[in-house]
């Protein structure tokens, strides 16, 4: 049994933390990331919502140019994350997250010292950088390095999780928040308590591999208890991030998911919009948003079950091939009930580009560069879901109806769907004789 053992070549270590657990360690490295995604929440749209209408008031700045800021800010935030990823592979995401965590709560109480637009604009690069770019990222590293064969299910369980405490949370919380304290006084007490408990307890808990602590993935200890783990653990392949992004399954998989965020951020934006054109009024397209959350997390949990059985693909396939019916459905809701059933396919889209890019990375590419490649996949993902509502509201604006373009759109995830039917998971060329002896 060599467990692959070229992928360690960190120095082993002891933790009497690791030791001591009364579970494998693996589910507190679990809990600790999915409580960073959880508090990486003021770096989410659905968050810096809140405070949109106080930006207005207070700092003297049209929607438009709020909007401009927040777009352009998550442009640049996109393209650094790449270089974050790298950091990840080099130094690991135990001091990682201690430096971005930090890094994050130090903006947080900038945010609450903004006057301008020219420090909002600064706030938003590093509010979408550190918060929903590089946190995520270092939480998702993290939890898959410990996770091999049922790493579906646990990042099925950090999903819903995230999805409904902090995507749904933290806005609530935040809304209670601004009433008491102001929206300047928020930012600051959240980041205090990002840099005085949250980033210290996750530095405390996050360890990087179970390999430096002698421990296996998914918490095999030997062939006699699971043979078919360790074999598995052995013949992992890990890729080099030049040599995955040689692959076309890399930017295959990577189109879905960016194309997926670009064109359901541009729905989520645009709902109030796209319903009032279908006759229904605004408390309607508020309802739905409940309905996509539930089903999200739903899908997500039975998501990540089925992505430890099946091919990540055929996972993707449904999640486009649904994104198609949205699109299709979008300009043609005659009543509530087809209202919600745009709603509950639209979570079920959702909820499978998450499963599928929360495990298909290591699953095709192994662990050691884990970090680089999510990176530049996440580039792509976030650039998607910052392009995508300019250019539906221009054609809105153009065409005096999102019928078109939408039903334009829909064609593109069934192109994507045909391509990724035909999908196979990576195989690294083998060396010639010469080069291995």
């Amino acid at each position: 049994m060599k467990v692959n053992a070229e992928c360690y070549d960190k120095k082993l270590g002891s933790s009497r933390l690791v030791s001591g657990s009364p579970v494998f360690y693996g589910w507190v490295i679990v809990l600790a990331g999915t409580l960073g995604v959880v508090f990486s929440g003021p770096g989410f749209t659905s968050t810096i919502s809140v405070f949109t209408e106080h930006f207005i008031t207070d700092l003297g700045l049209s929607r438009s140019l709020i909007s401009t800021l927040y777009t352009g800010g998550t442009l640049i935030a996109s393209l650094m994350l790449p270089r974050v990823g790298r950091q990840i592979d080099r130094h690991g995401s135990r001091v990682m997250v201690g430096w971005v965590g930090s890094l994050f709560g130090l903006t947080c109480i900038y945010m609450g010292q903004v006057r301008g637009a020219a420090m909002l604009g600064i706030g938003f690069v590093a509010l979408r950088l550190l918060g929903q770019g590089s946190m995520s990222m270092v939480c998702q590293n993290v939890i898959n390095q410990w996770w091999v064969r049922r790493r579906g299910l646990v990042m099925g369980i950090s999903g819903v999780l995230s999805a409904l405490l902090g995507t749904g949370g933290v806005p609530i919380l935040f809304n209670w928040m601004i009433p008491r304290y102001g929206w300047r006084g928020t930012y600051s007490y959240v980041g205090l308590a990002l840099l005085l408990v949250l980033i210290p307890l996750l530095y405390f808990l996050f360890r990087d591999r179970p390999e430096q602590y002698h421990l296996l993935p998914d918490g095999a200890t030997s062939p006699e208890q699971d043979d078919d783990l360790i074999r598995e653990i052995d013949e992992e392949e890990n890729w080099t991030l030049q040599e995955a992004l040689r692959t076309p399954a890399f930017w295959i998989i990577s189109l879905g998911a960016g194309l997926g965020m670009m064109l359901m951020a541009a729905l989520f934006f645009h709902m109030v919009s796209l319903f009032a054109d279908n006759g229904l009024d605004a408390s309607v397209a508020a309802s739905i948003f409940l309905p996509i959350s539930l089903v999200t997390a739903a899908v997500m949990l039975i998501g990540g079950v089925l992505a430890d059985r099946i091919p990540p693909r055929i996972l993707l396939v449904v999640g486009l091939v649904t994104l198609s019916a949205v699109l299709f459905l979008g300009p043609r809701l005659p009543n509530v009930e087809m209202a919600l059933v745009f709603g509950a396919l639209l979570g079920v889209s959702s909820g499978l580009n998450r499963v599928v890019t929360s495990v298909v990375w290591a699953k095709y590419y192994g662990r050691r560069d884990l970090g680089s490649i999510l990176g530049v996949a996440s580039t792509i993902s976030v650039l998607g879901s910052a392009l995508g509502p300019m250019p539906l509201g221009i054609a809105r604006d153009l065409m005096g109806s999102y019928a078109p373009v939408l039903t334009i759109s829909a064609i593109f995830p069934l192109v994507l769907a045909v391509l990724t039917v035909f999908l196979r998971k990576p195989k690294k060329p083998t060396p010639p004789a010469f080069e291995r002896s």
